[in-house]
């Protein structure tokens, strides 16, 4: 919701240069210089600021240099800006049996491109000491967070097994339940029965049988691709058999009554139901575009080559068909951007997420594509950025702990070359990224990223 993020924190004031001296700063510091600070919750710029970084955390913005201890690491940003790093809210992080390399590959990606928080959609074992490790910067990680393995019509059939895995799940310390499609009713029912008894959330997909308003009613923390709201603006009275909706209602785009959006926008907000879009996956993967161009942009020779092979064929087959047409799409989403537009303005609110790795959408690489996914859905490149930074922090419940650039705050942050709220197209190739108090310099991103895509020339 447009100005829900204005509310709750306290003032956070910098310090000034009087009140520092070399004695309360540690030596272990490190400090970017004479940079212009990006305030994510009113779009000003504070400019010549000196950001002091120690043990992971922000603990001095300066207006003016100090005398430094000898062995602090300084950083030069002048006439560069400095922006909290960015979520990534529907992510994916690979698993048993891919290897150790995959996972540490797909990790940097993320961060290569700013991204230094991510929520796995797709839960193992495995995540969760992830998880625990990227928190004790064992690794080298965005913060993570990570649902349970998938719930869906084929791995929960029954009540029984709903309220066994719901429990199971909060046991294990997952961060939440994944939804996927195909889940029954009744088992539905149990599940958010369950998961409120154990204080568990859930997100994700809206299955068929249990449809858009009742999934708002039900207290979902997030649904995620807008799933099922296009369904939900199918008039009763068009008799549609549900299960014939195609991709995300692709197959219903000519019945939908979009005079009822502001319906389902009203009951997200009612019932705090935040949406993430994940629009560069209609704007990829499902788009007229041929997959072959796709699978020629620079950002692909990141992932193996079987990869790109695979979404080659999977967008072929998605789009291939005779029911499918550029001149639909073009109105199915229209009324996802307006969809979009509106969730924003007057529901929750919407975080960021492009689903990635995903067909065509690199991870890290693809938080781009879904930010210019929200400028066509007319945010602000400033809302785009907000999505992406305070709004997590909200739906988490940590505000102050990460998504702004202030004294206190974990220290994840983007350098970028020109101001982001004047063009996105500055978090491209940022010339930085910190991620709790560790700074990857472009430098150290191309050289990684140039070992990444040589590695899996091979593959």
């Amino acid at each position: 919701m447009k100005y829900l993020i204005f509310l709750l924190l306290p003032f956070f004031a910098c310090t000034t240069q009087e009140e520092v001296t070399q004695e309360n700063i540690s030596n272990t510091s490190t400090v970017i210089s004479n940079v212009n600070v990006v305030d994510v919750r009113d779009g000003s710029i504070d400019e010549g600021q000196f950001v002091v970084v120690d043990s992971g955390k922000i603990s001095r913005i300066l207006d003016q240099a100090a005398e430094w201890p000898e062995s602090v690491a300084l950083i030069d940003g002048s006439g560069k800006y400095l922006m909290p790093g960015l979520a990534e809210m529907h992510a994916h992080i690979p698993s048993p049996p891919q290897s150790q390399e995959l996972i540490d590959q797909t990790l940097f990606l993320y961060l290569s491109n700013g991204v230094t928080t991510i929520r796995g959609m797709l839960g193992h074992p495995l995540h969760l000491e992830l998880r625990e490790q990227a928190k004790n910067n064992e690794i080298l990680s965005p913060r993570i967070f990570t649902s349970s393995p998938s719930f869906n019509g084929n791995t929960v059939q029954t009540v029984a097994q709903a309220r066994e895995k719901v429990v199971s799940a909060k046991e294990a310390d997952y961060d939440f339940l994944k939804l996927h499609p195909g889940i029954q009713l009744e088992v539905f029912n149990e599940i958010v029965r369950t998961a409120h008894e154990v204080d568990i959330p859930f997100a994700g997909h809206v299955s068929v049988d249990v449809g858009i308003r009742r999934a708002l009613e039900s207290g979902y923390a997030s649904i995620d691709h807008v799933d099922g709201f296009l369904e939900g603006l199918v008039p009763e009275d068009a008799n549609v058999q549900p299960d014939e909706n195609g991709f995300f209602g692709y197959n219903f785009t000519m019945l939908a009554d979009t005079s009822t959006i502001g319906e389902l926008v009203q009951m997200s907000g009612e019932n705090e139901v935040w949406v993430v879009p994940t629009q560069a996956l209609f704007d990829r993967w499902f788009s007229p575009e041929a997959a072959d161009m796709l699978a020629e942009a620079p950002e692909m020779k990141y992932m193996p080559k079987s990869t790109l092979e695979n979404w080659v064929e999977r967008k072929t087959e998605l789009v291939g068909g005779a029911e499918y047409s550029a001149e639909q799409w073009e109105s199915f989403n229209a009324i996802r951007h307006e969809m979009i537009h509106q969730l924003h303005e007057n529901g929750q609110g919407l975080l960021l997420g492009s689903d990635a790795p995903q067909v065509f959408n690199v991870p890290g690489f693809s938080i781009h594509h879904e930010l210019n996914g929200m400028l066509q859905s007319g945010l602000t490149p400033l809302e785009a950025i907000q999505i992406g930074t305070i709004n997590p922090a909200v739906f988490f419940e940590m505000e102050g702990e990460f998504g702004e650039v202030i004294e206190g705050a974990s220290a994840d942050l983007i350098l970028t070359n020109a101001n982001p709220l004047e063009s996105l197209e500055a978090i491209k190739s940022p010339a930085g990224v910190m991620v709790r108090g560790r700074w990857l310099s472009r430098d150290d991103i191309n050289i990684r990223l140039e070992e990444i895509a040589q590695k899996n020339q091979s593959l």
